[in-house]
């Protein structure tokens, strides 16, 4: 059984001179090729080496996005070390509470390396002082260390550490095996029916959460895909930057979180230029997917060669190593409507000529299988709401250093409970919400993903910038939906407020109990960009006392 080692010096040694890799940064761009990726990776496998990180031991990488990120990464993968991306610290986020929790990382995981930059790493060797960790700076000189040999590795060894999304730590540390990682590599290939001599891939997505470092990172590196990789950091200033990436390199596939999809069609200006007639296949992933976000999407890139057929849903999760269903390329994901009481009040899809439009995430992959339980943990038939369970041969080995959680997640026949609510309907699965985001408004269940679809509709509140929770109300019993949002500039808040109460009295048949408009910056994100309701809500009840 082959390891991430030896198929990433296979790809390597079939054809050196093939491109791996072309690095996108501000002011230009180059392209590696296999032999001189595997050359950079080996160097920085040297240095770990030297440092005393051998197999099996965890580093973790406090680094942007930079080929320094990419070849530490790889370098310590060929030692059989495992790598562990750490979200990089930003203007967001505050600087103690964050060497506070790099501090907690290392810890609890026990880990043995940290690399880090020349500027942090002055901050970081005092923090880690007293512990058992060796911090490296990028800046180290890697002149005259020898290339270690390649180890034998147990393919049922932990190869690498990704987190479970939303997390900040390693608390919940997903250990994936070289086994599941080339397992998923190969059936998500299928599914997708990627071809390596000609496809191209191109990704902004950042490499500390799964879409990123697997669909984006991991696995056209192994596959030897041409990969085309920009900066998040640099996507997020100029959106329509992708769209010129994939016409200059012929890209073929890309994958998306839901909500880049308006972001990047309000990003073309007029007189644009782009050919994204190659474009085979954007995937949408990680976040609730809109018909509407697609819609918007393929109206403004049509003009531009953008085919309908071309849009694509997959339902994925760290603890599967990255995807779980995949619709079929090639052709539009299937819409289903369904009565809207029956779903919020019995927890059934009832097909509709008008009512709730869900969007089908596909059927499961190869090696997948799929079922939906109630709260006893009995399995429900078709069109009946429960929680998401999964068994597959690319499930995480376990959570690292956390069997309790484990234990919790996974049952003794091997179902691995999601935590996401959804239904089956002809074979492929629909997805409702989180289980712990769930609101129960008069006996209705509520998903806050939809109310914050419908904010994002608004006019004048700020896509992107709205979040809903619940509270408990002790005099009705039952909780009061709450919706916090920021409003862009010059927009009217009071037929803001107006059209937004409407709307959600029209299309979830509840009403909003306080609505409040917020300062631009109020609203708490995780590191890979999405609402922490249980944040905003702790922060609501503080602030505003209700």
């Amino acid at each position: 059984m082959s390891t991430l080692v030896s198929t990433l010096t296979a790809r390597a040694a079939e054809a050196p001179q093939r491109p791996a890799l072309t690095f996108v940064e501000r002011g230009g761009e180059h392209t590696i090729s296999r032999g001189e990726f595997l050359q950079a990776a080996q160097a920085y496998s040297g240095r770990l080496a030297a440092a005393g990180l051998g197999a099996g031991d965890l580093v973790i990488l406090v680094l942007q996005h930079s080929l320094d990120l990419v070849y530490a990464f790889w370098g310590a993968a060929l030692l059989g070390a495992v790598p562990s991306i750490f979200p990089f610290l930003t203007e967001k986020l505050d600087p103690d509470l964050y060497r506070q929790r790099v501090k907690t990382l290392v810890e609890h995981s026990g880990a043995k390396v940290v690399i880090t930059y020349p500027e942090f790493y002055d901050s970081l060797s005092q923090l880690l002082a007293e512990l058992d960790c060796t911090v490296l700076s990028t800046a180290d000189a890697a002149a005259g260390i020898a290339v270690p040999p390649a180890p034998q590795l147990d393919p049922d060894a932990v190869a690498l550490l990704q987190h479970s999304s939303g997390s900040t730590g390693l608390q919940k540390g997903v250990a994936l095996s070289h086994r599941a990682v080339l397992r998923q590599v190969e059936a998500y290939g299928k599914s997708i029916a990627l071809d390596p001599e000609t496809d191209v891939i191109v990704s902004w997505l950042p490499l500390y959460h799964d879409m990123g470092l697997i669909a984006g990172f991991v696995l056209p590196v192994l596959t030897g895909t041409h990969l085309v990789l920009m900066s998040p950091f640099e996507w997020v200033r100029q959106p329509a930057s992708l769209l010129e990436a994939i016409g200059r390199h012929r890209g073929t596939l890309c994958w998306l979180p839901n909500f880049a999809y308006k972001l990047m069609a309000r990003s073309v200006r007029p007189g644009a230029e782009f050919d994204l007639s190659s474009w085979r296949a954007v995937i949408n992933c990680s976040e609730p997917v809109y018909d509407e976000s697609h819609q918007v999407f393929v109206e403004k890139l049509a003009p531009f060669g953008f085919s309908p057929n071309a849009l694509a849903v997959s339902y994925a999760m760290a603890e599967n190593t990255f995807a779980v269903t995949q619709t079929a390329v090639g052709q539009p994901p299937r819409g289903d409507v369904v009565e809207i009481a029956a779903l919020q009040e019995r927890g059934e899809a009832i097909p509709a000529a008008e009512g709730k439009r869900v969007v089908s995430c596909g059927a499961p992959i190869e090696s997948v299988e799929l079922a939906i339980f109630d709260t006893e943990r009995n399995p429900l038939p078709e069109r009946k709401v429960g929680e998401i369970g999964l068994r597959s041969e690319f499930m995480l080995s376990g959570y690292y250093k956390r069997p309790d959680l484990s234990a919790e997640a996974i049952t003794a026949d091997g179902w691995y409970l999601t935590g996401d609510m959804g239904y089956l309907a002809n074979g492929e699965l629909y997805i409702s919400g989180r289980k712990k985001d769930l609101l129960i408004v008069g006996g209705k269940n509520i998903y806050p993903q939809d109310l914050e679809d419908i904010a994002n509709r608004t006019v004048g509140v700020h896509p992107g910038r709205a979040v809903a929770f619940g509270v408990l109300d002790e005099r009705l019993g039952s909780e009061k939906v709450i919706i916090l949002c920021e409003l862009q500039d010059g927009a009217d808040p009071a037929a803001a407020e107006q059209e937004l109460r409407a709307k959600v009295v029209q299309e979830t048949e509840v009403t909003v109990g306080d609505l409040r408009f917020v300062p631009r910056g109020w609203i708490l994100k995780t590191s890979s960009g999405k609402h922490a309701r249980t944040d905003n809500r702790e922060k609501y009840l503080r602030e505003f006392g209700v």
